[in-house]
């Protein structure tokens, strides 16, 4: 009996070291950011943080910058899978780079359990309004006729080879059945400013960034990328209604090690989604125009597989490289 109850303690024991509650009242959980501080993804994943601070006590950001996000992804990947840290998963971490990327420090498909989708951020096509006017385009239809009748004469910008204006614009291209010249810029600020002063055509932007000069009038949004028009942009249908299947966006979501045990996993998921849900962070997003995402580890872990699929096919199209 003496042997059995030992037995038992030490498994409760275990259990404990790795469970959410002694991840509350112990050790504070890790939060990779694989960007710099500041940014959107930084922003919300702090807004996160705060409201599971009840549940699963303190949560510590850790930014890890660089390589397009490869070495925060990477310190996610290589943690004790103990449920003490966790990172964010983003379109680029986990279905661009794979296929952009020669060497890749980790296996997105492999290394990691999914937790819950975070958000997902429209992207929007978007024109300088003078130039739209001038060529008198004023929908999809009007680029794709535009283009069509006038091969070679479109470019577009985006913030450099294999970013998400990038493969967007090759998308766009590869359904239209048109031909636009990419020209990368440095990021995606100075795609934008080419933009407003008409040197490329059209941009595939993200909306947080395009919205303020939606609004001036300095820019013309044709559509969005998501599948369903955005409660953000309203009257701006999506690409898909003239492109049947167009959809690309901006999105990131919670992952933890492989590994990681299932209750952990769940015990994450329940109090990530909870706060996602509350109406206080959905307002919150809501000012930088994000849509909240929470899901089940299973519909996250499917929608990664598609998206890695479907960016294979679109990098691969482009040629792009990094290195």
């Amino acid at each position: 009996m003496k042997r059995r109850n030992l037995l038992l303690s030490s498994l409760a024991l275990s259990a404990a070291l790795v469970s959410p509650a002694a991840m509350a009242q112990g050790k504070p959980i890790r939060l990779i950011v694989p960007y710099a501080p500041g940014g959107p993804i930084d922003v919300t994943a702090r807004l996160l943080a705060d409201q599971v601070k009840t549940s699963l006590g303190t949560v510590i950001i850790e930014n890890k910058p660089g390589a397009g996000g490869n070495i925060g992804a990477d310190a996610v990947a290589k943690a004790a899978p103990d449920g003490l840290t966790i990172g964010i998963a983003a379109v680029a971490t986990h279905a661009i780079n794979p296929w952009l990327y020669s060497k890749m420090p980790y296996n997105a498909a492999t290394d990691f359990a999914p937790v819950t989708q975070i958000l997902r951020v429209p992207n929007v096509l978007v024109m300088n309004a003078d130039t739209a006017n001038r060529l008198n385009i004023h929908t999809v239809a009007d680029l794709i006729r535009y283009g069509k009748a006038n091969p070679g004469k479109l470019n577009y910008g985006s913030g450099g080879n294999g970013s998400a204006g990038h493969l967007a614009g090759e998308m766009f291209k590869r359904d239209a059945g048109i031909f636009a010249v990419h020209i990368p810029y440095n990021g995606g600020n100075p795609a934008q400013l080419a933009l407003l002063s008409g040197q490329v055509d059209f941009n595939f932007d993200n909306l947080a960034t395009a919205a303020p000069n939606i609004k001036s009038g300095k820019l013309k949004a044709l559509a969005v990328t998501t599948a369903k028009t955005s409660p953000a942009l309203p009257g701006v249908p999506p690409v898909s209604e003239t492109l049947k299947g167009f959809e690309i966006d901006t999105w990131w979501g919670l992952v933890a090690p492989a590994g990681t045990p299932k209750d952990v996993i769940a015990r994450l998921n329940q109090a990530f989604v909870a706060a996602l849900n509350a109406p206080e962070t959905r307002s919150k997003f809501a000012l930088l125009l994000a849509e909240p995402a929470p899901g089940t580890p299973e519909a996250f872990a499917g929608f990664l597989d598609v998206e890695r699929a479907k960016y294979e096919k679109v990098v691969k199209t482009s040629g792009a490289k990094v290195d």
